[in-house]
């Protein structure tokens, strides 16, 4: 019994300065290119997943309309797209750089295998360590679902609405370039020349 108890005692004692000395010896992977500290996945979603079955609305207050897609392409257009992409668009320089990767929402099926609940949630109060942030101060409840419906349908949802998530093509710059002074011009010749 009393074999038992030491190393009862020294397990409770060595396990945490181990892991400890894990994280503060510089070993632990800190940096989106690093592998995953090991279980790190299985912890992370374990958690995140008996959170959200715990928290998520059950019930949706708005329905799954043309005009609520719409709406919700604006919000996803403004708010989303650099991280999750959309459709037929390549994943953005800031995605790539990203751990863990986010999911892009508009390929393959995306989140519409989640209840909108679930999606809704994460809207709402983003998920730690992972770069999403929670928008729940900064859009309204309306917009957050708004948003929620379009990922929950993606699928689903009319071309119109597809359109409206393609960004614009981005301006040309038509500002002149400054051209290279020539001998016996002045400054003010070489100015004029530009505009």
């Amino acid at each position: 019994m009393r074999t038992f108890i030491l190393g009862l005692i020294l397990g409770l004692v060595a396990v945490p300065l181990i892991v400890y000395a894990y994280f503060v010896t510089g070993t632990a992977p800190v940096a989106t290119s690093a592998k995953p500290m090991p279980f790190e996945k299985t912890l992370a979603n374990g958690a995140l997943h008996a959170r959200i079955d715990k928290e998520m609305p059950k019930n949706v207050p708005i329905p799954a309309n043309e005009d609520n897609y719409k709406a919700g392409a604006q919000v996803y257009r403004e708010h989303c797209a650099v991280c999750h992409g959309t459709p037929g668009q390549d994943q953005s320089a800031i995605a790539k750089g990203m751990f863990p990767k986010p999911p892009q929402l508009f390929k393959g099926k995306g989140v519409t295998d989640d209840e909108p609940g679930e999606t809704y949630w994460k809207v709402a109060n983003g998920i730690r360590m992972t770069g999403m942030p929670a928008f729940g101060k900064s859009l309204s409840d309306t917009q957050m679902w708004q948003v929620t419906l379009l990922l929950a349908y993606a699928d689903k949802i009319p071309d119109s609405v597809k359109q409206s998530l393609t960004p614009e093509p981005a301006a040309t710059n038509s500002v002149a370039q400054p051209t290279e002074k020539t001998p016996g011009t002045s400054k003010k010749a070489a100015i004029h020349q530009t505009q």
